[in-house]
């Protein structure tokens, strides 16, 4: 389906502009297009905040779940349009023709190059709807899949590429969304789990001089090899109550680091609203954005990876796997406890180090470098079993 979609899309293009457009008025247009993608890439999450923060309300509780996709595309419609109307308007009286051959070629692959990026930024925005995982394609099923062409990808990777550069400013695109694709496909990953919380930040990590982050004891280094090494071969965790099994991404290589990351999931982020209910969430909705070592005095410019849990601690000797987890007042937020805290399994690179964390497609928590410790000051471990409630 995807597929088709994107033949359909570059083929008008392409159709369009050999028959109506002039090579200049088709080579503005994708100029057009591009700056129109950046103003969507760059503000749609502003924009979208402004909806998903009054989604407790009531009245945008619909439009919550749909307001990145919608802000996404509002955005891009909006300055596309201003944009090819100024355009239209400055060339409308002096028409420019190069030639018979330079325009008819011209056009027609400038018009295959528009149908690259529109296709792109379309999946884009589907990607982030929160629509069955099969649309608008599986990116994930065991095993990493693109749509044809990789339109979306190239899209998504053009604006991670201009955000590293000139317009990276202070907080570049590519660190605090790396992978971008990855994120949104797998942020869907279970029909009717929340994508989004109406409550942001979501997630909380212990306080700035407490420790946050620490390397796994090695109790546990059995049990991470096995489950690094189950999920290589299939790309894909299995929940230890239920059996089922989501796709996760596997270990960068096997040169890794276990590593303990202490979470607190917000009581205030619950919500007796399934759509935008905080407190249900799945393995993949939860990641560390990384950088290299040596990162600079910037830690948010530049490029990061993606690295997802593994699992839980269920005993300071075990982990436990659960791929969906569903926490509610009653069981998890004894005396009023302000947040539920849970010791996460990572393996990240050795040569890497955690920036991040993010929850969701809009809760991100900056790492504080005092609260990355080694082995020996270590806390305590939060302990978590989670039984899943039948349905």
């Amino acid at each position: 389906m995807a597929s088709l979609l994107v033949v359909i899309i570059i083929l008008g293009c392409a159709a369009y502009q050999y028959f109506k457009g002039t090579f200049i008025r088709a080579f503005a247009t994708i100029i057009i297009a591009i700056c129109a993608g950046i103003a969507a890439f760059g503000f749609f999450e502003v924009l979208a905040n402004v909806f998903i923060s009054r989604g407790d309300a009531g009245k945008f509780l619909l439009i919550v779940p749909w307001a990145q996709p919608l802000c996404f595309a509002l955005l891009f419609i909006i300055v596309f349009g201003a944009l090819q109307t100024g355009m239209i308007f400055l060339t409308h009286h002096q028409p420019v023709d190069l030639g018979f051959l330079p325009e008819r070629i011209g056009r027609i692959v400038c018009g295959i190059f528009l149908g690259l990026l529109l296709s792109g930024f379309l999946l884009t925005t589907l990607g982030m709807a929160p629509l069955p995982n099969k649309y608008p394609y599986q990116r994930f099923d065991g095993k990493r899949n693109k749509v044809l062409l990789n339109t979306d990808g190239f899209s998504a990777g053009l604006f991670g590429i201009i955000s590293k550069g000139s317009l990276s400013g202070k907080r570049s695109f590519a660190t605090i969304h790396p992978d971008f694709l990855d994120q949104i496909h797998l942020n869907r990953q279970i029909s009717g789990t929340p994508v989004v919380t109406s409550k942001t930040p979501a997630i909380s990590l212990p306080k700035p001089t407490e420790p946050a982050v620490w390397p796994a004891p090695e109790s546990l280094k059995e049990q991470i090899g096995q489950l690094v090494s189950d999920l290589n071969r299939q790309s894909k965790l299995k929940d230890d109550s239920t059996g089922k099994s989501i796709s996760m991404p596997g270990p960068l290589s096997n040169d890794y680091q276990p590593t303990i990351v202490r979470v607190g999931i917000k009581r205030i982020a619950l919500s007796s609203k399934p759509k935008i209910n905080g407190g249900t969430f799945m393995l993949s909705q939860l990641r560390l954005i990384c950088k290299r070592q040596g990162y600079g005095d910037e830690p948010l410019t530049g490029q990061g990876i993606n690295i997802y849990p593994i699992g839980h601690l269920k005993a300071a000797d075990q982990i436990q796997v659960s791929t969906e987890i569903e926490l509610n007042s009653k069981d998890h937020f004894k005396n009023n406890a302000r947040e539920k805290w849970i010791d996460f399994v990572f393996c990240i690179p050795r040569d890497y180090v955690p920036m991040l964390l993010e929850f969701k497609q809009n809760s991100i928590v900056e790492i504080s470098s005092r609260a990355i410790v080694t082995a020996d000051k270590a806390p305590s471990p939060v302990l978590f079993t989670y039984t899943p409630k039948s349905k």
